[in-house]
């Protein structure tokens, strides 16, 4: 087992350490009421808190169905309330929030992606949200950015939710198509994936190839 505890920016590079020296393996962090930070592939108490290994913040991680199903019933009228409002179809708000955090308002990134919908720091600056595990601030933040990344790409799905895991200008720089990551990739067919899976499909992409989608 790997542990450590620090704090301030020795803890950072701490995760960064365990997460090159257990790659295969899910690390987690505990704060405890002095403020020192623990990380551990180990946790011996329900206060440690996953951290997901990818620079963004998203991976896809181990399936926990009568949490998802719970969570999902719970934070539903948020999320109803959220697509209400900005014109995003429910479904597709249900399986962004699925791949990001599997409904975890406490979800947290190495990279600094927190809560429901993983927002960056930067994009929680910019639309006003406070508390990133406030499920209501993030929620309604994370669906702003989605609408306008459907706006600014022509309500093209694949290059939005490109876009919403690597980067509005990732997108741009590679001339309007998805970036070549791995990580990207595999997040926008998983998106679609539970997409399809819903009352409201969207279009199967074309191999190598961006497809316009219109979700709404």
């Amino acid at each position: 087992m790997n542990r450590c505890g620090r704090s301030g920016i020795g803890s950072l590079l701490c995760a960064f350490l365990l997460v090159g020296s257990a790659a295969a393996t899910d690390i987690y962090k505990y704060v405890d009421q002095d403020g020192k930070v623990y990380f551990t592939d180990q946790p011996d108490h329900t206060g440690y808190r996953r951290l997901v290994k990818t620079w963004k913040g998203w991976t896809e991680a181990r399936i926990d169905y009568a949490r998802i199903e719970k969570n999902r019933a719970k934070y539903t009228p948020t999320i109803r309330r959220a697509a209400e409002l900005y014109q995003i179809p429910e479904a597709l708000l249900h399986a962004v929030i699925r791949a990001e955090s599997a409904y975890d308002p406490n979800a947290t990134s190495v990279a600094g992606a927190v809560g429901m919908m993983q927002l960056m720091p930067d994009t929680a600056r910019r639309y006003g949200v406070v508390n990133r595990q406030d499920p209501i601030a993030n929620i309604a933040g994370g669906t702003r950015y989605l609408r306008d990344l459907l706006q600014m790409f022509d309500r093209d799905l694949t290059l939005a939710l490109a876009a919403y895991n690597a980067g509005e200008n990732a997108v741009l720089e590679h001339g309007r198509k998805v970036p070549p990551y791995d990580e990207t990739r595999t997040y926008v067919r998983k998106v679609l994936s539970f997409y399809q899976a819903s009352q409201n499909p969207v279009a199967t992409p074309k191999s190598g190839a961006a497809t316009k989608s219109n979700p709404g």
